[in-house]
């Protein structure tokens, strides 16, 4: 008997003129401007994959883990600013993505996780109804945002609806709905649920303080800090114009990469956390930060020498004061914010000083320099990959040593939403990530630069790539294992365990899945593999034998060591 209701779902119980939950699950999603739904089906997410196909305006990307899916709904998110979307099963299948939720919930990025649940009549019974979960309303409320069980089915519309606007709105993260099998292919009215808005201005009005634009015209050697929220709200403009006017070293989060082009003069870029730009903000007369999370990684613990005329620009009220102190916050979208900053200082009379502007310039080289110096030859082989790759490039890297010691760095990006890390910290979803960025953007090449332990997480989706007609670049560095936790560990005890790894032949491996593939174990060959990789406009593999090439040999100081560390540990 239990399985005749525990399968009721795999019986059609509607025809092609009937209207279900999965129909209105679908509608809202289409009113909502989704493009491209990631998952995997199963069934108990079956009707709902059905009133997508006989809808037909949503393409159905096929993943290989729910895990994988949810990384690559994520990161098409990142690199289009559109909601991402996930569509998995219940219990084990939700609880599969829920770890690269946790990575989407770190990123603040706007994300909607669709999966059943139990039929309703069995939900919380504790009966092993097929893949019930203890409590799976909890476990996706603590990897989210938010997350919400829908317990009547004819209300489905608002609550997909609240779901979807939850998501994008600041502070923008992921929302779980669960939909219980029973209620998916429920026949229910069809009606629709008009929003009726009056609007008395749609100008946004800025209240800016004169002091704020006092302060910001006098000041002599001023800081912008950039964060995501430049690249959130389009403010790239507006940045790069008051840049213009008053002259600022300009500093970026790691997901800020790109808010302005990192060849800019006065771009620093991604070293906040590095001596000599410390040393910089803390004879700063002025910090403008734009954004940003002030993650403990890039703040040396949160012990950044911010300076007492601090601006803060954020959308989101709760972001002022929780990292360091603020002089004046800002409310409002940092585009709209920035454009009113900007005519107000039109009208007022700023000299940059010629001496500082000099002094930022060699900062942003002597960073560089000093990073360069420490890891020969991969100073090099950033080199080749700013000169060979396309400047609309989307840079993804993976938790690996070559992704956080100098690609991250090192890398030029030039356009805002044209680079992807793993904010959580999380390994090996650069791959399934890059596959998302691709899709999301199939007009930009994308380049994952990944490690042989990570990468193996997800491996399996370089077949999805291929399906999905998504051909990334992978340049993967194989050094035979967990390369920093090699280090750390015998840093630490004198000793490693459980770190090294036996591996397959990668280029094999590769070819198997529809990649082209190649190894090299020399700055020379990387260069002419890169070529290769670029001129295939095919899925494309580079594996580089690290121990051929050379393996980074880290000097021995806490201060070397903290500068690399993966963010987060």
């Amino acid at each position: 008997m239990n399985n005749q209701v525990e399968h009721a779902v795999l019986e059609p119980k509607n025809n092609q003129t009937e209207y279900t939950v999965a129909d209105a699950i679908v509608e809202e999603l289409v009113a909502a401007g989704v493009e491209v739904i990631f998952g995997i089906v199963s069934i108990h997410n079956m009707p709902i994959y059905d009133a997508m196909l006989r809808n037909g305006k949503i393409r159905m990307a096929t993943a290989r883990g729910e895990s994988g899916a949810v990384n690559m709904a994520d990161a098409y998110s990142r690199a289009t600013g559109k909601l991402g979307v996930v569509l998995t099963s219940t219990g084990a299948g939700a609880g599969n993505g829920a770890g690269s939720l946790t990575e989407t919930w770190n990123s603040g990025t706007p994300l909607l996780h669709i999966t059943g649940e139990a039929d309703s009549n069995y939900i919380g019974t504790d009966q092993r109804y097929i893949h019930e979960c203890k409590d799976q309303l909890k476990m996706m409320d603590g990897a989210n945002k938010a997350a919400y069980l829908l317990k009547r089915p004819k209300l489905i519309t608002p609550f997909m609806r609240k779901a979807i606007n939850e998501a994008q709105t600041v502070p923008t993260g992921p929302v779980t709905v669960q939909i219980p099998t029973n209620f998916q292919a429920m026949i229910i009215p069809k009606n629709q649920l008009v929003e009726v808005q009056t609007v008395e201005n749609a100008e946004t009005k800025i209240n800016l303080p004169a002091e704020v634009v006092e302060k910001i015209a006098a000041a002599k050697r001023p800081v912008i800090w950039a964060g995501d929220g430049v690249i959130h709200s389009g403010a790239s403009e507006e940045l790069l114009a008051l840049v213009e006017k008053i002259q600022p070293a300009v500093v970026t989060s790691e997901s800020a990469k790109g808010a302005i082009p990192e060849e800019h003069p006065l771009c620093i870029g991604n070293f906040a956390w590095f001596p000599r730009f410390e040393e910089l903000l803390s004879k700063a007369d002025l910090l403008i930060s734009i954004g940003v999370r002030f993650r403990g990684g890039e703040t040396n613990g949160w012990t950044s020498p911010v300076p007492e005329n601090h601006i803060n620009i954020d959308l989101n009220p709760n972001a002022f004061n929780r990292s360091f102190d603020t002089l004046f916050g800002l409310v409002g979208d940092a585009k709209a914010v920035l454009h009113e900053i900007n005519k107000a200082l039109t009208d007022k009379d700023i000299n940059p000083d010629a001496a500082y502007v000099e002094e930022v310039k060699a900062c942003r080289q002597g960073v560089r320099d000093d990073l360069c110096s420490t890891i020969e030859p991969y100073g090099d082989i950033a080199s080749i990959m700013n000169d060979k790759l396309p400047e609309n490039t989307v840079l993804v890297t993976d938790v690996t040593i070559p992704g956080y010691t100098w690609a991250n760095k090192l890398v030029d990006v030039h356009e805002p939403r044209n680079y992807l890390y793993m904010t959580g910290g999380g390994i090996g979803q650069g791959l399934p990530m890059a596959i998302g960025a691709k899709v999301g953007q199939p007009e930009k090449p994308v380049v994952l630069v990944a490690g042989d332990g990570g990468f193996m997480v997800n491996a399996g989706e370089m077949i999805t790539a291929v399906q999905e007609d998504a051909p990334i670049i992978v340049l993967l560095f194989d050094d035979g294992g967990y390369g920093i936790l090699k280090y750390y560990q015998e840093a630490a005890y004198g000793r490693k365990t459980a770190v090294d790894l036996q591996n397959p032949d990668f280029v094999m491996m590769a070819k198997s899945m529809g990649f082209e593939s190649e190894k090299v174990t020399s700055v020379e060959e990387f260069e002419k593999g890169l070529d290769n990789a670029i001129a295939s406009k095919k899925p494309y593999m580079v594996v580089v034998d690290v121990e051929a090439v050379g393996v980074l040999h880290y000097k021995d100081s806490d201060e070397y060591i903290r500068s690399f560390r993966p963010h987060g540990e």
